[in-house]
């Protein structure tokens, strides 16, 4: 009991601090050897080397690629005027009153179209940028529009969704991607209902204006030569055509076997072919941009990438610094403890207890993705048994898995919660607390719902 007394502490103290502004790059180590020094469960040093930085250093090493191209790529879409234009015709045609809504579906188009929601965040967030200052919304509350197209319904329980936290469970309940559509929709039209709700009514409790973090942001005159809607909506367009085009049709049919030699890291081509994809889009995407725009960004084309470049940095390395802090907090013997427990919640009802286990280790670690495959690495066979004598389909097994890695992985020290506020240049007391009702308590609210319709009519 005193370990988990200690990874509890160590983690509220983490959110508290990250909530309080402190230096991710610093905090994330120092709670993750605090929490090893205290359960005596391992050397420091040991643990610091060989599981933080490793884990971290793998993070970057696997997705730098994606901050980056994404970074560039958002810093072209603003320096050439194609996100001015963008803005401009989303409230010409929706108006301006719907610049949360065209926010949140702008990144749930792209998220339901397989771009990851690190690259979304970085692309949609000088369109949202202009769309709020056009149209009087205060800034605090972009983030938690991008949170909720990106960061929930599309994320978890959409079917066909291709993110990773609705692939991992197929091979461990032998479902697909679509697995339990009816409750999915269900679900998903409730995070995004009650999300827009939430974000509307806040909007006019915050009053007019989009706030002074204007004066802090580089402003440019108005274009003398704006593309057309048409020629500004194309890089968007690309990215998801060619991402899916990779991925389904050309990267399938090139020669890999290669890669299960050892200088190329022993692997296969279907646990790359996402990172290629998106990688193959993002720069042919960025290079037709810069291609059809080249007249407006001639005289600043080395500073804009410069500028996205440098931008990558800080959002990869602090969401690196969490994962270490994962790593490490799921390495002690506390953990397993923590996790041998939750099998037992629910009575029975499995869907119950792999909610709330799944939930309360993406929480634990910071991550869905992470959360979900430490819970079904460790307990997938037991709950496909369980759900198997309760006469729960795997279906439904799937999406409740789904669905819970998307409430308590947005807490404050979650990655992506953290790139979010670095690229909109807010912290968390500016912009969490709209973050937490969008990406945290209404999805929980949406996961008890599909459990309850799931329990009363099973898989549909």
């Amino acid at each position: 009991m005193t370990g988990i007394a200690i990874i509890t502490a160590t983690l509220l103290a983490l959110m508290y601090l990250a909530y309080r502004g402190v230096n991710l790059l610093v905090l994330a180590p120092a709670m993750a050897l605090l929490a090893v020094a205290a359960t005596g469960d391992g050397p420091l040093l040991g643990s610091y080397t060989q599981i933080f930085m490793q884990a971290m250093g793998g993070f970057v090493i696997q997705y730098f690629p994606l901050f980056l191209l994404g970074a560039v790529f958002g810093k072209l879409m603003e320096a050439s005027g194609n996100a001015q234009v963008l803005a401009d015709g989303i409230i010409t045609r929706l108006g301006a009153e719907r610049a949360i809504l065209a926010t949140i579906l702008s990144c749930a188009v792209m998220t339901y179209g397989g771009v990851s929601l690190f690259v979304v965040a970085f692309a949609v967030y000088p369109i949202a940028r202009v769309l709020f200052r056009t149209a009087r919304l205060p800034k605090v509350l972009i983030p938690a529009s991008i949170a909720l197209g990106a960061f929930t319904f599309t994320m978890t329980a959409l079917p066909g969704t291709p993110a990773i936290q609705n692939a991992i469970p197929m091979p461990y309940f032998g479902t697909t991607t679509f697995a339990a559509p009816g409750v999915g929709l269900i679900s998903a039209a409730v995070m995004l209902g009650l999300g827009w709700l939430w974000l509307d009514r806040r909007a006019h409790a915050l009053g007019p204006g989009y706030g002074n973090h204007i004066e802090a942001e580089e402003e440019a005159g108005p274009l003398a030569d704006p593309p057309d809607l048409l020629l500004a909506a194309t890089p968007l367009v690309l990215v998801i055509v060619l991402n899916l085009a990779f991925t389904f049709v050309i990267i399938p049919r090139l020669d890999t076997g290669y890669l299960s030699q050892p200088a190329y890291g022993a692997t296969t081509v279907e646990a790359l072919r996402g990172i290629w994809s998106i990688i193959a889009a993002l720069t042919l995407a960025s290079g037709l941009l810069v291609l059809f725009n080249y007249p407006r960004l001639a005289g600043q084309l080395a500073d804009t990438i410069d500028r996205g470049a440098s931008g990558s940095l800080k959002p990869i390395f602090n969401t690196a610094s969490l994962v270490g802090f994962g790593a490490v907090i799921a390495s002690l013997s506390a953990f397993g403890a923590i996790r041998d427990w939750v099998v037992t919640v629910g009575g029975d009802n499995p869907l119950i207890s792999l909610a709330v286990g799944t939930s309360i280790l993406a929480g634990m670690t910071g991550s869905a993705s992470g959360g979900m495959s430490i819970a079904l690495a460790t307990l997938g066979e037991t709950y496909r048994e369980m759900g198997a004598a309760a006469g729960i389909a795997p279906d439904l097994l799937h999406r409740v898995t789904a669905v819970a890695t998307g409430g308590l992985d947005a807490l404050p020290h979650n990655g992506a919660v953290i790139t979010l506020l670095a690229i909109c240049g807010l912290s968390h007391r500016d912009a969490y607390k709209d973050i937490a009702v969008v990406a945290v308590v209404i999805p929980v609210l949406a996961l008890v719902l599909l459990i309850a319709l799931g329990s009363v009519f099973g898989s549909f």
